[in-house]
């Protein structure tokens, strides 16, 4: 199994991407957010992977994060989702934005996604919405920003430079990673306060939807309101 690609792009396109290791192009199919944000031709790059085996066909598929990746496998479990409409949701909603569709039961945004349909938007949203509170829950032990990978400067004469900073010292955490811990932490508080999972992902799902940038005090303070009885 071919878990991870690390090497130097030969050739971008909206859909994959042609990766050199080592002297072998490796093909890897990609969502065209994932295409977007990869780096020129003639850079790094790495990409976590996942391979589909048939019996006339070998083909790899990329993800920026063990958390998209985890996703994709989950959505290729559903009936009618193949892997290209997988990285359709993907490629329209992320990882974080599909965690929060689901737990929130909003399956007209997985609608959006090219090749989907009402009644498969419906199907994903309702087998997911009980495994969605475990994946949003791992999403801070995953690796979401594995940084620049590591290339022979004989093997990729061309390499991007990275701003300098002290050597050994970890990059500072993305965005997502943040974010990512914040669901994690705010989730685990809420089902130690004897909230059940779903309706705990659903209120951090619908407090981060309106405050993205929501530390975990916040959120969790945010989903217990939201959790709250209504008078």
């Amino acid at each position: 199994m071919i878990g991870r690609i690390a090497g130097i792009i030969l050739h971008r396109a909206r859909d994959h991407v042609l990766i050199d290791v080592r002297g072998v192009g490796y093909i890897v199919h990609v969502s065209e957010r994932t295409a977007a944000s990869l780096p020129p031709v003639g850079q790094a790059v790495a990409l976590y992977t996942d391979l589909m085996v048939r019996e006339d066909l070998l083909q790899l598929f990329g993800f920026p994060s063990m958390l998209e990746k985890e996703w994709h496998r989950l959505l290729t479990s559903v009936q009618g989702v193949g892997a290209k409409v997988s990285l359709a949701i993907l490629g329209t909603l992320g990882a974080e934005g599909l965690a929060r569709s689901i737990a929130l039961g909003d399956w007209a945004s997985v609608r959006k996604a090219q090749g989907v349909g009402p009644k498969l938007a419906q199907r994903v949203v309702l087998e997911l919405k009980d495994k969605a509170p475990s994946v949003m829950a791992l999403g801070a032990t995953f690796t979401v920003d594995m940084g620049m990978p590591v290339v022979d400067a004989a093997d990729a004469p061309v390499v991007e430079t990275v701003a300098a900073r002290p050597s050994g010292a970890p990059a500072a955490p993305s965005d997502a990673m943040l974010a990512a811990r914040a669901t994690a932490d705010a989730l685990s508080a809420l089902t130690n306060l004897g909230y059940a999972a779903s309706e705990a992902a659903q209120a951090v799902a619908e407090a981060q939807a309106r405050e993205p940038t929501a530390q975990t005090p916040a959120l969790i303070r945010a989903a217990l309101r939201l959790l709250a009885p209504k008078e």
